[in-house]
């Protein structure tokens, strides 16, 4: 109860759940998502929901990536396949259905209903051709889908970063959602590059002494990656907006969703104000990075949340993972925790600057 996940999930299936396939990395999101005779996922009262499944740790990117790459294959056939048969289904049926407008929900269900009546259409003559047989089992594809990536931080950060990286690269519209709790907290909370410099895990019992690996910052450095970082519990309209506009975005996207934990050794029916904590040290800024604004002559990053307003000890040390060094290595601690604060200055100083930076409206 409480986990930081789980509301990423709940947010994103309400959203795009009736054309949604997660592709989802072993973890605790696999666990919870669909090991047993049960599922959270469901359907509405149209039988549509989220596509499932679950794959290893260290090729869900790639896993995915193939999801996707198949979902364009079988889109590219079905309106070859609709253009070949077009004098016989209509010219008019044919071209609504090829130049469908699709990037509002209202687009989406008049698609649907296209491919309704194409589906009748398709019925009365698919047992004397063979490419209106083809045509019948394909042309779902001609329906905009949602592919989301998922996973956490050990598959993001270690494990399957090569694979993810791969993906970020590719300029596939592909979306990831990181679900980031700075800890391996399936395997027992072992620690990942996502941990935190003075963070107490397995294998870093000292504090870990290197400062957290900047995902979001390596992922904006491709220039044509949707990016967001983002924490429910404090700020719930700006990751909404997160979702909407990486759903919406025509490339990759990248969403990093803090993710507070039991391995963090904290109660978490206090998850939301550590959340906001979080933020207001700096540890966790919330912000939004769309390539897109460049070409309008915005500027792509945006910083939605404040410059840190109170000492990071003040988030720190409401949890155990932090909290237990300083009882057992007060002279460590005290060491590791101005190291964790020149971290948070020097970041959001170098975001600051990059949301300031001169823009090229030429993207």
């Amino acid at each position: 109860s409480g986990c930081g996940e789980t509301p990423y999930i709940k947010l994103l299936s309400q959203l795009f759940g009736d054309r949604t396939v997660i592709a989802n990395a072993t973890g605790c999101s696999s666990i919870y998502g669909g090991n047993l005779h049960t599922t959270p996922y469901t359907f509405n009262n149209e039988g549509r929901g989220i596509a499932w499944a679950n794959s290893l740790f260290e090729d869900n990117a790639e896993f995915g990536l193939g999801i996707r790459l198949a979902q364009e294959k079988q889109t590219d056939y079905a309106r070859a396949l609709l253009t070949r048969l077009g004098p016989g289904l209509g010219d008019e049926l044919v071209r609504t259905l090829l130049d469908a407008d699709q990037r509002s929900e209202a687009g989406i269900q008049a698609q649907r209903e296209r491919v309704k009546l194409l589906k009748e259409k398709l019925e009365l003559i698919k047992t004397a051709s063979a490419d209106a047989r083809d045509l019948f089992s394909v042309a779902d594809a001609l329906v905009k889908q949602a592919l989301w990536i998922v996973g956490g931080d050990g598959w993001a950060y270690d494990i399957g970063y090569g694979g993810l990286d791969h993906v970020l690269a590719s300029g596939k519209k592909v979306n990831v959602l990181v679900l980031d709790s700075e800890v391996y907290s399936n395997t027992g909370g072992q620690a990942s590059k996502s941990t935190p410099r003075a963070a107490v895990a397995k294998f870093a019992s000292g504090g870990k002494p290197a400062a957290k690996k900047d995902l979001a910052l390596m992922a904006m450095a491709y220039g044509n990656v949707y990016v967001a970082r983002v924490a429910m519990g404090a700020g719930d309209m700006q990751t909404l907006k997160a979702f909407n506009e990486a759903e919406a975005y025509p490339g990759t996207s990248l969403i990093i969703a803090y993710a507070p934990c039991i391995a963090h050794g904290l109660d978490l029916s206090h998850s939301l104000d550590q959340q906001k904590l979080a933020v207001q040290s700096g540890h966790w800024p919330l912000f939004r990075f769309n390539p897109d604004l460049a070409r309008e002559g915005k500027h792509p990053l945006q910083l939605d949340s404040k410059a840190p307003s109170i000492p990071l000890e003040n988030y720190l040390y409401n949890e155990t993972r932090y909290a237990s060094l300083r009882q057992m290595h007060p002279d460590d601690a005290k060491r590791l925790l101005a190291l964790a604060q020149q971290d948070v200055d020097e970041r959001w100083k170098l975001y600051e600057a990059f949301s300031k930076m001169p823009v090229d409206a030429k993207g």
